[in-house]
């Protein structure tokens, strides 16, 4: 327990504080009623180009970057505060990981223009290393909290959270990844700690409400949304029930197509938001939350029949 708590108290630390406006300014943008438009995917997996006839008739000729790259920024045209996340495994999948290793998918997810994003467990597949040489690539934070690289050539790399204001709303975006046990080779991560996710995920809601006076928090997970086989592991919905302060868990790992986003009662009994769009970029998840007096009063749920990455809306 101490050495958990001790890991959050460094991590929090190292996570340099967003400027603050002039209190004039917060006060203004304060009053008014504020739009902000998430969107989002998860597990990627290398999928650059979209799928072809001979491969996956059921998926032809959709997914891949440039189609989505196309929607984002119809969708960036039309609203002003918008976030772009990524809930983890961008690489492993096609050849363009092996050939490239995964620099092309993060030198494209930055001329998308991410904000954040967090690690998934194909992430390791070529060792700290390969994490390690492609991070140049990637001009967005990568977050992730519940893992521990003290003692690892990543040591100090990567931070727990990221604060973004956005016309006067203070948002806080912070990662946790899946337990790597089974899942890589021990020497891929070597020396790394993984810690609970959903003890984790208490401890940073904590900090982004109560320290950094965040109005809306946001999860980003690779964890899975459920595991029916075995209830005991530790999935997206335990997480969403155990925990409290979270407003939207983005979930991956288990590429789930959820035909919309997902309700669910925290701990407290109040409402948290969860979204997954299954893999391979076939779709781009979106919830636009409106804000007024750093509330959320109500929010905008868009399904997969609303957003099929093809360059169009449905």
């Amino acid at each position: 327990m101490e050495n958990r708590r001790e890991f959050i108290k460094k991590a929090a630390a190292a996570s340099l504080l967003t400027m603050v406006p002039t209190a004039n300014l917060l006060a203004e943008e304060f009053n008014k009623t504020q739009k902000i438009t998430i969107l989002h995917t998860n597990d990627q997996h290398s999928r650059i180009e979209p799928f072809e006839p001979s491969s996956d008739e059921t998926y032809s000729n959709k997914g891949g970057f440039a189609r989505r790259a196309a929607l984002i920024h119809q969708i960036r045209q039309q609203e002003e505060n918008v976030l772009l996340l990524d809930a983890g495994d961008v690489v492993q999948g096609t050849p363009y990981f092996n050939l490239f290793g995964g620099d092309l998918e993060y030198k494209l997810m930055s001329q998308m223009g991410y904000d954040v994003g967090t690690l998934g467990n194909h992430e390791f597949d070529n060792g700290l290393e390969g994490i390690k040489s492609r991070m140049p690539h990637a001009k967005f934070e990568i977050v992730i909290a519940n893992y521990d690289f003290t003692n690892t050539l990543m040591e100090g790399f990567f931070k727990p959270y990221k604060v973004i204001q956005k016309s006067g709303v203070r948002i806080g975006i912070f990662g946790v990844g899946v337990d790597l046990t089974g899942l890589v080779s021990r020497d891929a991560y070597g020396e790394m700690k993984y810690y609970d996710p959903i003890e984790i995920a208490q401890d940073m809601s904590r900090i982004l409400r109560e320290e950094e006076k965040c109005d809306l928090v946001i999860c980003l997970s690779h964890i899975g949304y459920e595991y029916q086989h075995d209830d005991s592991i530790v999935s997206d919905k335990h997480l969403a029930k155990k925990t409290s302060g979270i407003d939207l868990i983005i979930g991956g790992h288990t590429h789930t197509f959820l035909p919309q986003p997902e309700e669910f009662l925290n701990a407290k009994g109040k409402t948290v938001l969860y979204n997954q769009v299954g893999w391979a970029g076939l779709f781009l998840g979106r919830i636009d939350f409106h804000l007024q007096h750093g509330k959320v009063q109500k929010y905008t749920a868009y399904g997969l029949s609303d957003y099929l990455v093809d360059g169009r809306l449905v």
